[in-house]
């Protein structure tokens, strides 16, 4: 229980686009050397929004899928699946239904938001409201403790710890507890044991959280305790009872700085996207025809590259000498536009290359995406199952 694990999932939009690559992506396969990972495509989510017409869920699951590979996701690091594969994610959904007071969900601050931004759709279904509650079971069920979010997905990370803690307070009480982790507390050794009394009378006297910290680092390391004594002591560490689920952390990452063709964030929503997988020929002719300075009428006027969209690309794409050497030059009239833009396009095909490449092997094998997350499922739904067990029994259902 007490295992590093990231988790992390995204909804299947079909092909995926330059933006997603850097936000999301490029973190993905940095956090797979460092951590065991497990990626998911959320085709369940994909319905609360899509309920009314789901018939492209499906190849757009298969395509996103794909682009992760081709950006170096790597099966062989982190564990690829499908949601709706895991069955369990909807029974621990189910049961959480049971103890989520409504008022939780209510205020969850993309609520209000989300229905106003799709005001087109009926989102006054139950499957909109209890998203959240789903995205607490996608993580929950894994025990994961490392969740990678932008600043604007933290509240749903804290809605999934308050909703660890209060399922551990109503269900992690188990017949003499107090006495079983006091004895547990002795398996640590009298000098650990002093260490952690002393942390958990500062957790839970004086809020320190730095103290709750140091106590759950020392339990990680403590040899010759075995996995339900962990559990009791965290439980007795909190103040709860038998941590049953591990209250997830997030990872904070930097919100994508990849501008679009017009200037903008690149979004589907504004079409000024480049795909992953795009062909040279549409890369080139979308960056040739981009807005540039307005100022900018002939070739011999002056340009200034803060006020032109495609500067923001030269930001990703082009090395400090080139990027110097453009802003002399556009503004000294020294360069077109066209001439200012092919350093972009070579960036981009410079970064799709070994996207292509690695596709390519999907594309020419689609049974080799299906055995992959076939593959992922089977090991997530081990991990699953695993917690599965432990909720059932810890709610009266174990039935043995």
């Amino acid at each position: 229980m007490f295992a590093e694990r990231v988790l992390s999932g995204m909804r299947p939009t079909g092909s995926l686009h330059l933006g997603h690559y850097h936000g999301v992506l490029k973190n993905w396969v940095k956090l797979q050397n460092d951590y065991p990972c497990l990626f998911f495509a959320a085709d369940w989510h994909a319905l609360t929004t899509q309920y009314d017409d789901p018939r492209g869920i499906e190849k757009a699951t298969w395509e996103m899928v794909i682009d992760w590979l081709a950006a170096g996701v790597d099966p062989e690091k982190a564990t690829l699946f499908i949601q709706s594969q895991v069955l369990e994610h909807a029974e621990l959904h189910l049961l959480f239904s049971m103890l989520t007071p409504l008022g939780w969900l209510e205020r969850v601050p993309t609520y209000k938001d989300q229905q106003e931004k799709l005001s087109s759709k009926d989102l006054s279904t139950y499957g909109f409201l209890g998203y959240p509650l789903l995205m607490s079971a996608d993580i929950l069920i894994y025990r994961a403790d490392k969740v990678p979010v932008g600043e604007d997905q933290i509240p749903h990370v804290e809605f999934t710890r308050e909703l660890a803690r209060r399922f551990n307070h109503l269900y992690g009480r188990e017949p003499g507890f107090e006495d079983k982790a006091r004895e547990a507390v002795k398996k640590l050794g009298s000098r650990h044991a002093r260490t952690f009394e002393h942390l958990r009378t500062r957790f839970q006297q004086d809020g320190d959280a730095g103290a709750v910290e140091r106590a759950r680092a020392l339990l990680r390391e403590a040899s010759g305790v075995s996995e339900a004594d962990r559990e009791r002591l965290l439980g007795y560490l909190e103040g709860t009872g038998k941590a049953i689920l591990v209250e997830p952390g997030y990872l904070l990452t930097e919100a994508s700085k990849m501008p679009g063709l017009d200037g903008q964030k690149m979004s589907k929503s504004y079409h000024n996207t480049i795909t992953l997988r795009e062909d040279a020929a549409s890369v080139s002719q979308k960056v040739r025809r981009m807005p540039t300075d307005p100022a900018r009428v002939r070739r011999s006027d002056p340009g200034d590259p803060d006020k032109c969209p495609v500067w923001p690309l030269h930001l990703v794409y082009s090395d400090a000498e080139c990027r110097e050497r453009i802003r002399r030059e556009c503004r000294d009239a020294g360069i077109g536009c066209l001439e200012c833009k092919q350093p972009v396009i070579d960036g981009i095909l410079r970064e799709q290359a070994p996207m292509q490449e690695r596709a390519q092997t999907y594309l020419d094998n689609p049974a080799l995406v299906r055995d992959i997350l076939a593959a992922g499922a089977a090991r997530a739904g081990e991990l699953a199952r695993e917690t599965m067990r432990d909720v059932r029994a810890a709610m009266g259902l174990g039935y043995r």
